[in-house]
């Protein structure tokens, strides 16, 4: 019998460490996967302590996932190279802006039969135009990448409540593998080949809930939010579909967990909206809200606006998407939040 196959997960923020909870309950159930599974922490001090030392002795990531135990067999490494030394398996959870560095830093030490799966949400704005993250970690480890994206709150997966979620594999059998790895009897996946599609929608969705908190601020009401998340979800399939590199884009992959649902549940509860309200109402900046709600977490919505207006920009596109574009001038150009709407009444949907 093959020997069990080594789990490492690059991350351990509020997803990262809610998805180890999975990770580590099943690698110790299924022996097809090693039982220690190593969590690359990045240090940080928390009353005098180091989190990996709290993480390794109290089970728990008091910091990003407060209340919810970790599996014993988890384990915080503090330097990267160590935790991914000798994997199979790599799941990257961490702030998009990060992934380039973290690849460079693994480079040698993990196989090339390795394969990765990425549950990062957001682009990569390159000198030739839009990459996609799984992209970026295919190009400089040279590995296969699958993708896992959904509606997939941190805190009520950790507390296991019921979801779905959708993985995204240019290879069957690798998106079945991580399936096997993740799935739960409250943690539904689907497999999907149309991957570079159910990456996006990941990184858009959270631009329309920027959207949909500005909403949530000007108190607009419940048919005004529908409305945005509906042109949202429009101008996600149009992104989609000019900037698919194979030219295939299934409408059925909106229709996964990873699209409308996803879209659905970021928009009522995520942290994007919640900055965003905050945003419109206090007028603060969204650096200063990050700071101050967050918790240490990165927002990931404007960054990816930014990214993605400078893409549309390029190819002369930015009359065809108000909702992204409004939101990238609201957060980035100093345009009032009170002009989100007047942005959408000539929106190319009702023309």
């Amino acid at each position: 019998m093959a020997s069990p196959l080594k789990v490492c997960i690059v991350g351990s923020g509020n997803w990262g460490s809610a998805i180890a909870r999975i990770i580590g309950n099943n690698a110790m159930s299924l022996q097809r996967f090693a039982t220690t599974v190593k969590m690359w922490v990045f240090e940080e001090n928390i009353n005098g302590r180091k989190l990996t030392d709290i993480i390794n002795t109290e089970h728990e990531n008091i910091k990003y996932l407060p209340g919810y135990k970790l599996p014993e067999n988890v384990v915080a490494v503090p330097k990267l190279r160590d935790a991914a030394d000798g994997a199979d398996l790599l799941v990257f959870v961490v702030p998009h802006q990060f992934i380039r560095n973290l690849c460079d830093e693994m480079v040698g030490c993990v196989p090339t039969k390795a394969r990765g799966i990425t549950l990062i949400k957001g682009i990569d704005e390159s000198p030739e135009g839009l990459k996609l993250i799984s992209d970026i970690i295919r190009e400089k480890m040279g590995i296969d990448v699958s993708v896992l994206m959904g509606a997939n709150i941190a805190n009520e997966v950790a507390a296991e409540k019921f979801c779905e979620t959708t993985i995204g594999s240019r290879i069957l059998e690798n998106g079945l593998l991580f399936k096997e790895l993740l799935q739960t009897p409250n943690f539904r996946i689907t497999v999907v080949d149309d991957a570079d599609t159910v990456e996006l929608c990941g990184a858009l969705k959270n631009i329309v809930a920027v959207g949909a908190g500005f909403c949530d601020g000007l108190r607009c009401g419940d048919n005004t939010k529908a409305a945005v998340i509906r042109l949202g979800l429009m101008e996600m399939i149009a992104f989609a579909k000019i900037f698919s590199k194979n030219g295939s884009v299934s409408t059925a992959t909106f229709l996964e967990s990873c699209g409308v649902a996803d879209l659905i549940t970021t928009c009522y509860g995520g942290r994007n909206r919640r900055v965003a309200e905050a945003f419109s109402k206090t007028g603060k900046s969204i650096e200063q809200l990050e700071k101050e709600i967050l918790n240490g977490q990165k927002l990931q919505g404007p960054a990816t606006a930014a990214e993605v207006y400078h893409i549309l920009k390029q190819k002369g596109l930015v009359d065809k998407f108000p909702l992204f574009t409004a939101v990238y001038q609201i957060c980035f150009e100093g345009r009032p939040v009170q002009e989100m709407i007047s942005c959408l009444q000539s929106h190319p949907e009702h023309m």
